[in-house]
């Protein structure tokens, strides 16, 4: 097996590392079959996700420069160890920023949205993604935005 191969692909989609090798064996080295292959076997992988429980995960914030909005958003993991991932901090300070910005008003509604820093992406592809590199379920439980003036209730 191609190291190499591996790594980029990896790099390319944020998916495992073994998934990656596993990918590469089956469609023979070639980097756009294997890439395939993830997004075949991701659609399969998040739906068996969605039956497992997500009951640590944490609360992520943002207050914009102005400090006129602010949000509050939990998100969660399976465990502790992705809970405290880099990238899983980053995706909950993400999803607070977009809360800010384009003020969701369900879960439901906040999921079908564009991500406003990725207007290709909506919400729930990223929650995808998340499930898919993490390899754990990864949800968006609550969320709240204030605004000076505005009468918010949690």
């Amino acid at each position: 097996m191609d190291v190499s191969l591996v790594k980029t692909l990896r790099e390319k989609t944020g998916v495992s590392y073994s998934l990656c090798q596993k990918a590469l064996k089956e469609a023979n080295n070639d980097l756009k079959k294997a890439e395939k292959l993830l997004t075949q076997w991701g659609a399969e992988k998040v739906m068996e996700k969605k039956q497992r429980k997500a009951a640590l995960g944490g609360v992520f914030s943002y207050v914009h420069h102005n400090f006129q909005i602010a949000s509050l958003v939990e998100i969660a993991s399976e465990t502790d160890f992705v809970a405290n991932n880099n990238e899983f901090k980053t995706l909950g300070y993400d999803l607070a920023i977009h809360i800010a910005s384009l003020n969701p008003r369900t879960i439901e509604e906040l999921l079908e949205q564009e991500f406003v820093k990725t207007p290709t992406k909506k919400i729930k592809d990223l929650i995808n993604e998340a499930n898919l590199k993490f390899g754990e379920k990864i949800e968006i439980k609550r969320f709240i935005r204030w605004q000076v003036g505005e009468n918010n209730h949690g």
